[in-house]
Formats: structure tokens, C-alpha cells, sequence
């Protein structure tokens, strides 16, 4: 049998699906494919149709799926700053920035008050309204004794280390902070180190107070011998007029000029160590005035 005159449209879709539409083209249409009739018996025909739909299905079809999601971050463009190329000049870096920070923190640093003794303080914390501290008063305090930062310029400033503390929950024998204390009165007991009877003088209630601890006004013994310190008449070491913090140069056994009589102590065999190995340079207290008395 012959087919005369008929027009056959064969598409595919981007789906996948074919239809056979007579004489009519559909927009939605990817491929088609006209054939006339010109003395072609039916088994010719579909097997070119056949033949036809077989190179389409093989044909590579645009993806018209819509992916969702975040965009892809922007590409970071190539910084004109210099990167460190070995661990030297990422030390070197290191430091010029530091030295940047501290000078800034230096100028904008509030300058420190000195008693009457000489003892160096700051209010790191301040209190608006509270009684102060005066001579004779009991004062019960929290406490962090610490090692000076490596750029503390005035024996005040930077963080420091913590060789021994109480009242912060910091030591082995503190469960919590605010369970234990330290408490003493002002001016009157000989046995607390000079630097805190004096410098807590005139602090509040409420308020955190850093001061300095020169060997002299802290755990070192009053002999000729052992004040050789900072500031000291002995022989060991000299005063540098542009810093306040040095190491003892004295050259003694240390557990000699180890005032263990002086509060407050380390209760700690560690804390103990760490205090033997320190008490022989300037330190800072860190005071928390928690109520007097």
C-alpha cells in the first residue's frame, strides 16, 4: 500500500517524549524530520523513521535543568602585601606588627599612678560609687599573680602569665571562682608583701587594680645580699632608667633570698616551683577589692 501526499512530522522533545503531528510544526519542537511520500511502501518508511530516531537519541541535548543554590564566592584578587616566604620573615613579621600594636597601645595608655612608697598601679577595672580602701581596713580580695608580658613596657602593662592566683578558680585546690579568698588588713600585717599593702591603698569596692611588684616589695628577702634586684643596693643589678622590669643579675642560691614567710603564698608544690623561679623579678598583681571590713 502507498502513501500519497501525506506529511509526516517527527520531533523529540528535550524530554525525551516524540509525537507524530500531521502538517502542523510545534514551537516546542528540538528536531524534525519531513518526509513525502514518493513510492514508499510503509515498511520503507518506518524504517527510515526508524534510522532517523536512532541519530536523534544518540545527539548530545541541552540541559534545561535549573540548579539552586549559593552563587560561587567571588575570586579574591591578588594582595599587593607581602607574603612571609619561610618561617624567619613570618617571625620578622610577626614582631613589626606586635611592636605596631604596642606603640599604639602605648600612646593611648592611661600612665600610671604611684603611691607614696613609690609603688606603681592601674584600675584596669573601675568602680563608679564604693568605699575605699584605707590603712587598718580588712580587706578579703581575689588575686592573680603574674609573670610580666614579653612587651610590658612599664611593669603594668600586657597580658601576663599566671604564676599562682586564688579566688578565680584557676588552681588545682578551687572548684569554682568566687569560693575561696585572700584577706588581710591594710598597712598593719608585716607578713603581706609591702607592694600590696601599699598599693591597695584607696581602691573601691568592686574595682580591679593592677600593681607592681618589685623584688624588694614582694617575696625577697631585706639583705644586703639578696636586694641586688632592680632597683636594689646590692650588687646584682642596676636600674635601667627606661624600664621599670629587669631580671636580678644577682648571682645567689635562690631558695637563700626566698622570702617563704610573706603572703599571699602559693599553696601548690607547682605553684611553689613556678614562684621560686620567679619571685626574683618584677611581677604584677592583679586585685579584685571584694569587700572591706
Amino acid at each position: 500500500m502507498k502513501l500519497k501526499s501525506a506529511i509526516f512530522c517527527l520531533s523529540i522533545s528535550s524530554s525525551g517524549a516524540f509525537s507524530v503531528n500531521n502538517g502542523r510544526r510545534d514551537p516546542s519542537v528540538s528536531l524534525h524530520a519531513i518526509h513525502t511520500n514518493k513510492g514508499l511502501s510503509r515498511p520503507e518508511f518506518v524504517q527510515a523513521a526508524a534510522v532517523s530516531l536512532a541519530s536523534l537519541i544518540t545527539m548530545p541535548q541541552n540541559a534545561d535543568a535549573l540548579v539552586k543554590g549559593n552563587a560561587p564566592p567571588p575570586k579574591k584578587g591578588v594582595s599587593d602585601e607581602r607574603k612571609c616566604r619561610n618561617v624567619e620573615e613570618c617571625q620578622e613579621m610577626a614582631d613589626r606588627l606586635a611592636d605596631k600594636v604596642q606603640e599604639e597601645a602605648r600612646a593611648n595608655m592611661v600612665p600610671a599612678s604611684l603611691t607614696k612608697r613609690g609603688t606603681a598601679y592601674r584600675d584596669v577595672v573601675e568602680a563608679p560609687a564604693g568605699v575605699e580602701a584605707k590603712l587598718g581596713d580588712t580587706a578579703k580580695i581575689y588575686y592573680k599573680v603574674l609573670k610580666l608580658g614579653k612587651r610590658s613596657y612599664d611593669g603594668l602593662s600586657g597580658e601576663g602569665t599566671v604564676v599562682f592566683s586564688r579566688g578565680y578558680g584557676l588552681e588545682d585546690d578551687e572548684d569554682k571562682a568566687g569560693v575561696k579568698s585572700f584577706s588581710f588588713a591594710v598597712g598593719q600585717d608585716d607578713s603581706v608583701i609591702g607592694a600590696l599593702n601599699d598599693g591597695i591603698v584607696g581602691q573601691k569596692i568592686g574595682s580591679t587594680r593592677r600593681i607592681s611588684i618589685t623584688p624588694q616589695m614582694g617575696w625577697e628577702k631585706a639583705s644586703k645580699e639578696c636586694d641586688g634586684g632592680p632597683g636594689g643596693s646590692g650588687s646584682g643589678g642596676e636600674l635601667k632608667t627606661d624600664y621599670v622590669v629587669v631580671p636580678t643579675a644577682t648571682m645567689v642560691a635562690t631558695e637563700i633570698c626566698f622570702d617563704k614567710e610573706k603572703r599571699p603564698f602559693p599553696k601548690t608544690y607547682a605553684e611553689q616551683r613556678r614562684m621560686a623561679q620567679r619571685f626574683d623579678q618584677s611581677l604584677i598583681i592583679e586585685v579584685e577589692l571584694v569587700d572591706l571590713k
